[in-house]
């Protein structure tokens, strides 16, 4: 994993929660972890990482940041997956 990647992760379980993660940022790292990031309906992104189950979220916009509920909702999902910093 690169340290952009690495940092993104550490950015994601980062508590208090933060709303300046870049979304792309988030897809990239998906992608580095072995798993896929597709597009689905509208601005909706299926996220997919191992066996079972896949989160969906939508992209922001107008801006390109994850809205807090979205990292926490990430955050739970990688913890659910077993990935560790």
């Amino acid at each position: 994993m690169k340290s952009k990647h690495r940092k993104t992760l550490e950015a994601i379980r980062r508590k208090p929660t933060l709303a300046n993660i870049a979304f792309a940022d988030i897809e990239a790292l998906i992608v580095a972890l072995g798993g896929e990031a597709r597009e689905s309906q509208g601005s909706r992104v299926a996220f997919e990482l191992g066996e079972g189950g896949r989160l969906y979220l939508h992209r922001p916009h107008p801006g390109k940041e994850a809205k807090k509920y979205q990292v926490e909702e990430i955050r739970e999902w990688l913890e659910s997956k077993g990935v560790k910093p």
